[in-house]
């Protein structure tokens, strides 16, 4: 069976690598350049580079672009490959699943060492800092829930599935959050394959190039704003040992307070009860009304 476009991209840049063609610290080709030699969409090309990190193989260096990962010496592809990269996978999982379950204030190197048993600077000869480790975590975890191969016709259809597979993502390890800033953006490989599809979905729309990107963080910024209070909650609860559901229970009277001496906020309170806040549903009825509004703008 043929492999698919994106994998064969990947195993040509293994391939100049292992030829020395493409040296450590090297600039590999962009999203775009890729997209043009092979004639595929920016979203496989983004793919391919995307596969390439989770693997070890590249790291994205802040101001300067995607770059062959230091110690990937100039070799012909053999047996120590693999096991090099089944380590590296073996120690991010372990990472992803400190953090899921304490938080990634509690990842250290040492904790990811400990849970597999090993001595922890032998962790360095397959990642090269906690910093890279993380970047590894993100791209492992947009990972599992990829782009489609064929992306949906339609600047909508794109925005929406680029949202909603981000929101799968943040919702299985909602640590995330906490690691991409919209000021500061970590140069993840899996983030910017959804940044590609966008772009490439409104690069026929007529919308300049600042409000094109201006969109593309908006949709973004929904996303992992709902998605940072699925964290903070867990570490609410970790530090008070106290639900949302005590806590909210614990105010009734400063709200009473509060309302009593505001009409409309009381009567608000009387008709609505009972109100238990669920993300899953705040996510869904917010990003139909976000499409409709940039419908306005796009046209």
């Amino acid at each position: 069976m043929t492999a698919p476009p994106h994998a064969r991209i990947a195993a040509d840049i293994k391939r100049r690598i292992a030829e020395g063609r493409l040296r450590p610290g090297e600039r590999v080709p962009s999203t775009r350049q890729l997209a043009r030699d092979w004639n595929v969409a920016l979203a496989t090309a983004a793919k391919a580079l995307t596969l390439l990190a989770h693997e070890g193989v590249v790291v994205a260096e802040p101001r300067v672009g995607t770059v062959v990962a230091q110690g990937r010496a100039a070799r012909r592809p053999g047996p120590a490959g693999p096991g090099h990269d089944l380590a590296r996978e073996r120690i991010v999982r372990a990472a992803i699943e400190i953090a899921d379950a304490e938080g990634l204030s509690e990842l250290t190197m040492r904790a990811v060492a400990d849970r597999l048993g090993v001595a922890t600077m032998s962790l360095y000869r397959h990642v090269e800092s906690k910093d890279n480790l993380v970047m590894l975590m993100v791209d492992a975890a947009i990972a599992e829930f990829p782009l489609p191969e064929e992306a949906p016709p339609g600047w909508r259809a794109r925005l929406e599935t680029s949202a909603r597979l981000q929101w799968a993502a943040y919702r299985a390890h909602p640590w995330m959050a906490g690691v991409t800033p919209l000021t500061r953006p970590l140069p993840s490989a899996g983030l910017l394959a959804h940044t590609a599809l966008v772009m490439e979905a409104l690069q026929e729309t007529g919308l300049d190039a600042p409000t094109r990107m201006y969109v593309q963080i908006l949709v973004y910024a929904y996303v992992q704003g709902i998605a940072a209070h699925i964290e903070l909650e867990r570490r609410a609860r970790g530090a008070t040992g106290v639900t949302d559901e005590e806590w909210m229970g614990r105010q009734e009277e400063l709200l009473r307070a509060v309302t009593t001496s505001t009409p409309a906020l009381a009567g608000h309170f009387a008709e609505l009860g009972e109100f238990d806040l669920d993300l899953d549903r705040l996510f869904e009825f917010g990003l139909g009304p976000l499409l409709d509004g940039l419908a306005k703008v796009i046209g």
